[in-house]
């Protein structure tokens, strides 16, 4: 057994994450990616890191659950936030990237490693792997091979399907019908690009959403499209507007807090998000769909400021597939029938990029200890690191599905505090804190 190397499948957010905490712990990594050889259904980009979805990390205030994660992963050296904050576009209180620079960033780093070698290969089975230390890092579009050898070892997967919003060139927005603000003009910020809808309007673009054509999915039984599982945080905008003529507008088009230079308040706004740096690029917030390609074009270009939308990127929706962690993996990722055996990223059902890039980070650590036959690494759950890795292994949850960053899941305070953003703020501090001690010794 070579007991110097450490072998990581998939060069996504978690392995990338995986490899880089590895590599600064002096170990050697191989880091194997079927890319640019083959690509998922939802990949088109050779580099590592592809966002396929939003480009928008949420929050970067440490007073919110995701702020802190972003925080929290900072102290302890993650790649992933490295790269974001060398990347970043303004996106108000939020943490977005130019997803093209942010992904060459991170392949630039990881392949100039010294101690990361790169194997483009797909990894189909990993029994021809089993004499290292193993890290499965292939995300919730394991391809199909790997998948089924994944399945026979955890004795089953689950799966459900998300979808990705559009994305629009900024010349093809009619500025006379759009405004720039963020909501309640925080940081007297520019970062939204805001189209206003009046009620009349927003009907004729309700009634046409939701009787639009919608995509087929080719590997489903076509007669049981109702009963799809839909992850809620990735709801096509199409399926929640059938919830009820008013759900959009208290959802993603939701008026309240935006009003333009002359004060004008609206029936509903559809925002859209800077894509890259340099302005060109924007993406419908909230606007995650699965409706025919020719039918993007048609609906959306019922919302008078897109009447002349050039879509560079349609939505899509595909298929993620994730493990029963809670019956199968221990608090550190590893695999409890195999605990040289890792699992990371959205396959654990971690949902969320930087949620993803943390459950790296903590195998990354965890891999080396193992190798070094020291003590498992467990974050306290007073940490956003250590809430996610104690919910998705708890064994009490019975119908498992996805989890992100949230308060709802993280150690309650000894005293109770009533008010929200005190209660938010005494988690980071008390988080931070943990953190920083936890530096202080040799992880």
């Amino acid at each position: 057994m070579d007991q110097e190397i450490i072998n990581i499948i998939g060069a996504g957010f978690a392995g990338c994450e995986a490899a880089w905490q590895i590599a600064q712990r002096d170990i050697k990594v191989n880091l194997y990616d079927m890319k640019p050889k083959k690509f998922s259904p939802a990949h088109k980009n050779k580099n590592f890191c592809e966002l396929v979805c939003s480009n928008s990390f949420k929050s970067n205030f440490t007073d919110s659950s995701s702020g802190l994660l972003k925080q929290e992963m900072r102290e302890l050296g993650s790649l992933v936030l490295e790269c974001a904050d060398q990347t970043s576009v303004p996106a108000g209180g939020a943490l977005a990237v130019d997803r093209e620079k942010f992904s060459e960033l991170i392949t630039e780093k990881i392949k100039n490693h010294k101690l990361i070698n790169i194997i483009s290969e797909e990894i189909t089975d990993i029994n021809n792997l089993k004499n290292n230390i193993n890290i499965i890092c292939t995300g919730p579009l394991t391809s199909d091979l790997l998948a089924e050898n994944i399945q026979k070892m955890c004795g089953g997967l689950l799966n459900f399907y998300d979808a990705a919003a559009p994305i629009v060139t900024f010349d093809s927005i009619d500025m006379n019908h759009a405004f720039f603000g963020s909501r309640y003009n925080k940081n007297n910020s520019d970062d939204y690009l805001n189209c206003p809808l009046n009620k009349e309007e927003y009907e004729i673009f309700y009634n046409e959403l939701i009787n639009a054509e919608r995509a087929e999915l080719h590997d489903i039984d076509k007669n049981n499209n109702n009963n799809i599982k839909v992850y809620e945080g990735c709801m096509p905008v199409e399926i929640m507007a059938k919830r009820g003529i008013d759900t959009l507008r208290y959802g993603p088009m939701k008026p309240v807090g935006l009003r333009d230079e002359n004060n004008n308040k609206f029936y509903a706004v559809v925002q859209l998000r800077k894509e890259n740096s340099s302005g060109s690029l924007y993406n419908i917030v909230g606007f995650q769909t699965n409706l025919k390609f020719k039918e993007q074009k048609r609906v959306f270009s019922l919302i008078p400021a897109l009447k002349n939308l050039e879509i560079v990127r349609y939505g899509v929706m595909h298929r993620n597939t994730f493990i029963d962690s809670p019956r199968v993996l221990n608090r550190d990722y590893s695999f409890k029938n195999n605990e040289n055996l890792f699992f990371a990223g959205q396959i654990t059902g971690v949902e969320g990029y930087i949620e993803s890039a943390c459950s790296g980070l903590v195998a990354g650590i965890n891999s080396v200890r193992k190798l070094k036959s020291q003590e498992k690494l467990i974050f306290e759950d007073i940490s956003i690191i250590g809430a996610l890795s104690k919910y998705i292994t708890d064994e009490t949850v019975e119908n498992f599905q996805p989890m992100g960053a949230n308060f709802g899941i993280i150690s309650p305070l000894e005293n109770i505090i009533k008010d929200k953003k005190m209660r938010y703020n005494k988690f980071s501090e008390r988080s931070l804190e943990y953190i920083k001690n936890l530096k202080k010794i040799d992880i």
